[in-house]
């Protein structure tokens, strides 16, 4: 019997994890995913679901819906990518990581077929948590999208709803270089008369999703249509503000397809997300004098909102701590970032982290100024070392980044 740890190392060592090598891993084809759900008695038809795509917010939104159906008091599945510190956060019901026995027992289990079938790493973990939800029994399960959509392998299933919180240029090797071009690959979910939500309308989009739902009979909706209450969450970031309303027109439709939510539910729901569902690193407040921030925000649009809450704090001095991945497009994040700013670059521990020393020479074209280090914890502990109480530090550019500080 192989250990959690030797099962996880065999995972990754599968066809490429996408998260940790980049392009090389990524692969335009349903086929496999398609195989493994017959092999595994097609848990996907077992459960009801809700499908989340978008550029930026489709974790928090996929957390919020999460938490407000378990204060509804539904027993609710949760799958989202990547994970921060353990495999395990990506699998969870009611806010519960999938056991370590789980995790072991699906890959031996099945682990001739995986191996003959040669699956990846994102393959296998989506049979797993689809599995794991039908044998579990769970009511709902609100499954977030890896890359894009239309080719991604969580795309096998029929959901009660689909939620596209938003397009940004992001991925464009995959997905396309432009934001129509990208819509269609996230328009891939809208399924036949499954209402979608579209969580921000833009010009550019907007004609991409009128089309594909008018194509599958789909009942569209847009997040600004809906009168919507002011409701608080303990996600503080202000972008947060965007998820908040997206979630919001999703319960509504939901609750006119038959959910019993209550308004209870859903302001104890959005009050709760990170104790209910275990999300962290989102505008992640470490520590005080100086107060310490973290944000997985990864690609411009993100970054853009993060950034213009950063400059709305108090602080004698910003200290960034900044990693990010090789596939990164510099030319659209770095300008962005403060020039009054001292940085400390380091590269996120993965294949695909960013040689620091690449980081630092790209900054200097755009004017940021700072030191070279050997890893983010390095960096991170050189920040605390020389900021004073009335500073601020901030962690970010990566997933990764934000993982090694947690």
């Amino acid at each position: 019997m192989k250990s959690y740890q030797e099962t996880l190392e065999w995972m990754f060592q599968q066809l490429p994890m996408y998260q940790r090598v980049g392009k090389s891993a990524f692969k335009k084809d349903l086929s496999n995913t398609l195989k493994l759900a017959e092999h595994l008695g097609h848990p996907e038809n077992k459960f009801r679901s809700i499908h989340v795509a978008g550029t930026n917010g489709k974790g928090s939104v996929s957390h919020m819906l999460a938490s407000i159906f378990q204060e509804a008091g539904y027993k609710t599945g949760l799958y989202t990518s990547p994970h921060l510190k353990d495999f395990r956060e990506r699998i969870r019901i009611n806010g519960v990581v999938i056991s370590e026995e789980e995790v072991v027992g699906f890959i031996e289990e099945n682990q001739n077929f995986l191996e003959t079938n040669r699956l990846s790493f994102f393959e296998m973990t989506v049979g797993m948590a689809f599995d794991y939800f039908a044998k579990s029994e769970v009511d709902i399960a609100i499954i977030e999208t890896g890359l894009g959509g239309r080719l991604d392998s969580t795309n096998i299933i029929t959901p009660q709803l689909s939620v596209i919180t938003n397009i940004g240029l992001d991925h464009t090797a995959f997905l396309g270089t432009d934001l129509p071009a990208i819509a269609i690959e996230k328009a891939g979910i809208i399924k036949n008369s499954v209402p979608v939500v579209i969580g921000e309308r833009h010009d550019q989009t907007m004609p991409v999703f009128i089309a594909k739902a008018a194509e599958v009979d789909s009942p569209l909706f847009f997040a600004d249509e809906f009168e919507l209450p002011e409701v608080d969450s303990d996600l503080i970031g202000t972008y947060q503000e965007y998820n908040k309303k997206t979630v919001l027109a999703s319960i509504e439709v939901l609750r006119k397809g038959g959910w019993q939510i209550t308004s209870e539910a859903i302001i104890l729901g959005l009050n709760k997300v990170q104790s209910n569902t275990g999300l962290r690193g989102r505008w992640e407040i470490l520590g005080n004098e100086p107060k310490i921030i973290c944000d997985t925000a990864h690609n411009a649009e993100g970054l853009k909102l993060v950034l213009q809450q950063l400059q709305k704090e108090n602080f004698t001095r910003l200290h960034i701590v900044l990693g990010v991945v090789n596939d990164k497009d510099l030319n659209s994040i770095l300008p962005l970032l403060p020039k009054n700013a001292d940085f400390y670059f380091a590269k996120p521990d993965v294949p695909r982290g960013m040689p620091a020393e690449f980081l630092q020479k790209e900054s200097l074209k755009f004017g940021l100024n700072g030191n070279v280090y050997s890893s983010i914890s390095e960096a991170y502990i050189s920040a605390r070392k020389r900021a004073d109480t009335e500073d601020l530090i901030f962690i970010g550019g990566s997933n990764f980044t934000v993982a090694e500080v947690l």
